[in-house]
């Protein structure tokens, strides 16, 4: 059962642990490159800012971004600000998602976000619960996989297994974690059943883009190349 308000308290304590991440940087270091190709941590930090009021703008109904070229200029736009400049708007988008997620609603109802995806309002924040703790480790700053909590992991590997399940380029995959809990996906693609085992941050980082999948054990065959998120 998703649980709404559970997951807006989650978002609120990844928030407080990224912002106090950020805050210890310096000019420098937030306009170095993050893990991301071709983003600095500076647009990593917009775009955080930037999703949070696309979020707000799903859950009043509204278009998620005005065009995937305005979203794209805003975080260009956002990323060369001072760190300082980052920080409160990261804060004040932050308390704006918050707001909106405390007003009485439907949280049953459909909703859009972007590219035609549909969600039930109840799920959108989990979602930006995704957005925050992800690009926490995508700026390079300490935090890894392997820190995320364990509900938060485990959650994100059955939305993504979830996600890929019948994907027409996966074959059928078999996802196993050391402590032995279960997941299948794809089966769209010609080949498999592949089983692969790991940590579940390992195999967080491979669903979710974040590691090449090096550190898995695959068998009955070759570890699938998963589509783009």
């Amino acid at each position: 059962m998703i649980d709404h308000a559970h997951d807006l308290a989650s978002v609120r304590e990844a928030t407080d642990r990224l912002l106090s991440a950020a805050s210890a940087l310096d000019e420098a270091a937030a306009a170095a490159p993050s893990r991301l190709p071709g983003w600095t941590r500076g647009h990593v930090l917009a775009h955080l800012s930037r999703n949070a009021d696309a979020l707000v703008n799903v859950l009043r109904g509204l278009p998620m971004y005005p065009s995937a070229e305005a979203r794209e200029a805003d975080i260009e736009r956002d990323a060369v600000r001072p760190l300082a400049a980052q920080l409160d708007d990261l804060r004040a988008s932050a308390d704006r998602f918050r707001a909106e997620g405390e007003v009485p609603a439907d949280w049953g109802r459909t909703v859009e976000l972007r590219n035609g995806v549909t969600d039930l309002a109840a799920r959108v924040p989990f979602r930006r619960l995704v957005e925050v703790e992800l690009h926490h480790v995508d700026l390079g700053v300490g935090y890894e996989l392997e820190d995320l909590p364990a509900e938060f992991t485990e959650r994100e590997i059955d939305f993504l297994t979830e996600r890929f399940a019948g994907h027409r380029d996966v074959p059928a995959t078999t996802v196993v974690a050391e402590d032995g809990r279960t997941w299948t996906t794809g089966g769209g693609a010609a080949g498999g059943p592949v089983t692969v085992r790991g940590t579940a941050a390992d195999l967080l980082g491979w669903l979710a883009g974040r590691r090449d999948g090096s550190a898995l054990e695959v068998s009955d065959g070759a570890l699938p190349a998963l589509p783009p998120l």
